[in-house]
């Protein structure tokens, strides 16, 4: 069996990042809180002393048994830049219903906004707009917004 389980972001306000995303997308808690450390961290992480601290929250359009959020803290972090052309892991991607609405709330929590909010046509028909923003810690985040093709059948027999 494969199942995707999370996908981790460590934070160095770990509570201010886990209500980031409760409060803008909808993220809720799971009951997975943690506060670990111990030998057996220390040699999972390859970090003497490790304390890590945090919790899983249900991605929006999830239930309980879905993939999870986990946001961790540990004592000490080391900052990194992220843009949006880094190697790796690049931005998470949140489908919503008004992306222009969407970006203002998370700039009103403390987000930012990477280039512009754009719209394009694809050739099957379909529209998206989307944006790049930023989590308060400066995480990529992508806002998208799809509509299906509009369909105009012409029929010369009704008059």
């Amino acid at each position: 069996m494969i199942r995707y389980a999370h996908t981790n972001l460590i934070a160095k306000d770990a509570p201010r990042l886990i209500s980031f995303y409760r409060d803008v997308f909808d993220c809720r808690s799971i009951g997975e809180t943690r506060d670990l450390s111990g030998d057996w961290l220390d040699r999972l992480t390859g970090i003497p002393g490790a304390h890590l601290f945090g919790e899983h929250l249900a991605l929006p359009g999830y239930g309980n048994g879905g993939p999870t959020l986990e946001i961790f803290g540990y004592d000490s972090v080391i900052p990194h830049t992220a843009t949006v052309n880094t190697s790796g892991f690049a931005h998470l991607a949140f489908a919503v219903d008004d992306v222009a609405k969407k970006l203002k709330e998370v700039l009103a929590h403390g987000g930012g906004q990477i280039g512009e909010l754009v719209q394009n046509r694809y050739a099957d028909g379909r529209k998206i707009t989307v944006v790049y923003a930023t989590d308060p810690e400066g995480n990529i985040l992508e806002l998208q917004s799809w509509s299906e093709p509009s369909v105009y059948v012409r029929d010369d027999s009704i008059r």
